[in-house]
């Protein structure tokens, strides 16, 4: 797995709503809120294994009804086609998420 070049990172931001590089470091990360805790461990949930299926884990916080996610692979130092794959992933689930 290698690193992304910039207009590879950012063909791939402009298929995957709401995604931004994060402001200190190679990086892609987004907020996601929903109705409740419940919309949201279930969600994280989804994630969780296919992360493990994957084993490309991301670095995310819960409170409650909001979820934030990072994920950037360790292996390289940056922003991998893993990261996408995941990212996009996400995408797919998110169907409960409040815009």
């Amino acid at each position: 797995m290698s690193l992304l070049d910039d207009a590879q990172i950012t063909a791939a931001l402009n298929n995957l709503k709401g995604w931004h590089r994060h402001k200190t470091r190679s990086a892609l990360t987004k907020k996601f809120q929903f109705k409740d805790f419940n919309e949201a461990f279930g969600f994280m949930t989804k994630i969780a294994l296919k992360a493990e299926q994957l084993n490309h884990h991301p670095e995310w916080s819960n409170v409650w009804n909001k979820v934030d996610i990072t994920l950037s692979t360790h292996d390289v130092g940056g922003i991998s086609q893993k990261d996408i794959t995941l990212a996009q992933f996400i995408e797919d689930q998110n169907e409960k998420a409040i815009p």
